[in-house]
């Protein structure tokens, strides 16, 4: 015999009329948004990797039987790393294999450079960049597969084994800042696995986010899954009523939510494919994508769909278990919904955890994010309970109608109330972790200084003269001074060597004029230099701002994105509550109740338990930043309580208009009570 399921649910569905329509459609919308967010920022954590390992070359791998001399260095042009490899092949060796990107090994005079580098050696005067190179007739082009980024500054100079950029003292750290910028080996191919300084923070950061993103993710498709859930409680209790089993029931219901979440899934995933050139476009770490390295493939796409899919049929099934065991108790609205003592010993159990394991030391990376998947999960289990306790404690001091009617619902209902507010309340989590953790040295001291390496303090006095004479033809006003090996207040920390003072200032990475001259005066200076190239802030700074900048564009997007789709959450949420509602207010305009007292009860309702239970999320936010800032040896920033305060701001906007955006559909389904309540 064949099952009655699927007409049933087909039936079912075209007979919904314009408000489950209404609500199938902000369902896919939900599911759509969902699996948009989450394939970015898996192709955000992937192609971090990819783009890293495309770095790994450039770092010179030792080999017994080596057949060519690499060198690494790197300076700074506008205040962005170029990094330059320099190659020479032994005489007597076998030939060694084309780095990649490159049709062949580089020989003597020939210079690669990438195409970002080609359009700014164009662009700039050559006593601002192109001078610190040999001249050439012309330069190659380095390919995609050598380069991390479109945007990436990188050379590579054929030498002479015998060229002082090339010889063993290169291999020497001359300088305490030297660290994953220079090196030197003979090597006999290129396949370090050591990924440059500039690319290998990006994975773990852009991983960070998507940890922080996934709660509120799965908070929308959630709610998603519960749009209309009141409705569809009674119509299936109805059938329950005549004669369908649970097993029927259940099928029903998974039905329609695969169909629904599965078509918001794969427009969220069309969307992403169309956007993908778009998507390449925006900056993170080094600069904009190849839009190859944002294509997750098929088998990440397929899961994404799959798991948003999943997700909302979970979510609308599992609303289904009073249907199934007491359809009369359903269909009398006789669900008190109460919340148990369970879940606040969980959540004390779980924060124990954090606490515990945050204060034995520091920890790994992915021991941080393990604890912050626990606080998520926790949280998500203890908020029902604070909502249903808070909702009895009002109700239990409430002076107006507004607050008594707002009460009674979160404590009848904590459950969805706490749906209404989960995505504000978590992303308050994410406000304050990243409000306070811009860590690093400014390294303010070193500010529009040029430093020079010397071997020892004789050659650095012989060199003053000649710096002098440099930077007075280049028409860059700056003081020399000589350092001594027992300096360390300086740039050079404690090497020989000089210290050149720009006058007129280059402001940090403000003005160009002043970043102007810095780059003349670093290229004046490069022929005097020797073996290691003159520096500046920028490079004595490198290796903690790599980690900081990275945290910084992740915190930017991670905090617009929680708050977009906490928005849409909330948004979603508020609405559905008012559709599945309509019987309720539709009886309290019966009875008498004024349209502003429900209203405000609606509004008072989201208030409540988002006030409440965001500060507390807030404040283990800061906490968990303090330990990141702890893991890694620095401060936190004190003045992210702008960032904070400006956090707060909006998500109180994006409460207003969550509430905002149920007003005018409350107004419509009470404009008629006496067919509402029909």
């Amino acid at each position: 015999m064949r099952s009655p399921v699927l007409p049933l649910t087909w039936h079912l569905a075209r007979s919904s009329g314009r408000r489950g329509l209404q609500s199938q459609l902000l369902a896919a919308g939900a599911a759509a948004v969902g699996a948009f967010v989450l394939l970015v920022m898996i192709a955000a954590c992937a192609g971090s990797g990819t783009r890293a390992d495309r770095t790994a070359w450039r770092s010179p791998e030792p080999a017994r039987d080596g057949t060519a001399v690499q060198a690494l260095a790197t300076t700074y042009v506008r205040h962005e790393p170029l990094t330059v490899v320099s190659l020479a092949q032994l005489p007597g060796r076998p030939p060694t294999p084309a780095p990649p990107g490159l049709a062949a090994f580089p020989r003597q005079g020939e210079m690669y450079v990438s195409p970002a580098l080609a359009k700014l050696l164009d662009r700039l005067p050559a006593r601002q960049l192109a001078d610190r190179f040999p001249r050439v007739r012309e330069y190659g082009t380095i390919g995609a597969a050598g380069l991390a980024s479109p945007d990436e500054l990188v050379a590579v100079v054929g030498r002479d084994p015998a060229d002082p950029a090339l010889s063993e003292a290169a291999a020497d750290s001359a300088s305490w800042f030297d660290e994953d910028q220079a090196a030197r080996a003979v090597v006999a191919g290129f396949s370090s696995g050591k990924v440059s300084l500039f690319t290998a923070p990006d994975r773990t950061m852009a991983l960070l986010g998507v940890v922080l993103l996934g709660m509120p993710v799965m908070v929308l498709a959630a709610a998603a899954g519960r749009l209309g859930a009141a409705r569809r409680e009674q119509r299936l209790a109805a059938l329950r009523l005549a004669g369908a089993t649970p097993r029927q029931i259940l099928a029903m219901t998974a039905l329609e939510a695969a169909a629904v979440g599965a078509a918001g899934a794969l427009t969220g995933a069309l969307a992403y494919l169309a956007l993908l050139p778009v998507l390449a476009r925006v900056p993170y770490g080094i600069g904009s994508w190849y839009t190859a390295e944002l294509w997750v493939g098929l088998p990440w796409l397929a899961a994404v769909v799959a798991a948003v899919t999943v997700l909302i049929t979970v979510s609308s099934v599992s609303m289904l278990r009073q249907v199934a065991t007491s359809p009369l108790g359903v269909a009398q609205q006789a669900d008190p919904r109460r919340t148990r003592w369970i879940r606040a010993a969980v959540f004390v159990a779980a924060m124990a955890c954090v606490f515990r394991s945050t204060g034995g030391g520091e920890l790994k990376t992915r021991q941080l994010l393990g604890l912050l998947v626990l606080f998520y999960g926790a949280f998500w289990l203890f908020g029902p309970w604070v909502v249903d306790r808070l909702g009895r404690i009002v109700g239990r001091f409430a002076r107006r109608p507004a607050t008594l009617l707002a009460a009674r619902r979160l404590s009848d209902d904590p459950r969805g109330a706490w749906r209404t507010v989960s995505g504000l309340v978590l992303a308050g989590f994410a406000a304050g972790f990243f409000s306070v953790s811009q860590i690093g040295a400014d390294a303010a001291q070193y500010r529009d200084q040029v430093a020079v390496i010397t071997e020892s303090g004789a050659q650095a006095r012989h060199t003053a003269a000649e710096a002098r004479a440099a930077l007075a033809r280049s028409g860059v006003t700056a003081t020399v001074t000589v350092a001594g090996e027992d300096e360390f207040g300086n740039l050079l920390a404690g090497s020989p060597g000089l210290i050149v003072r720009i006058s007129g200032g280059s402001g940090g990475s403000g003005g160009s004029g002043g970043t102007e001259r810095l780059d003349t005066a670093v290229t004046a200076l490069t022929p005097l230099a020797g073996v290691h190239a003159p520096y500046t802030r920028d490079y004595a700074t490198a290796y903690e701002r790599a980690s900081i900048d990275r945290i910084g564009e992740v915190s930017t997007a991670t905090l617009a994105l929680s708050f977009l789709v906490a928005t849409a959450s909330a948004g979603l949420t508020a609405a559905a509550n008012v559709l599945d509602r309509r019987r309720v207010y539709g009886l309290l305009r019966l009875a008498g109740t004024p349209l502003r007292v429900l209203d405000r009860a609606r509004a008072r309702e989201t208030v409540l338990p988002l006030v409440v239970l965001a500060g507390g999320t807030t404040a283990m936010g800061v906490y968990g930043s303090y330990q990141l800032n702890k893991a890694v040896g620095a401060t936190i920033d004190a003045t992210g309580a702008l960032q904070l305060a400006a956090c707060v701001v909006v998500g109180a906007l994006a409460m207003v208009a969550a509430i905002g955006a149920g007003r005018p559909l409350l107004r419509r389904v009470t404009a008629d009570p006496a067919r509402t309540t029909d």
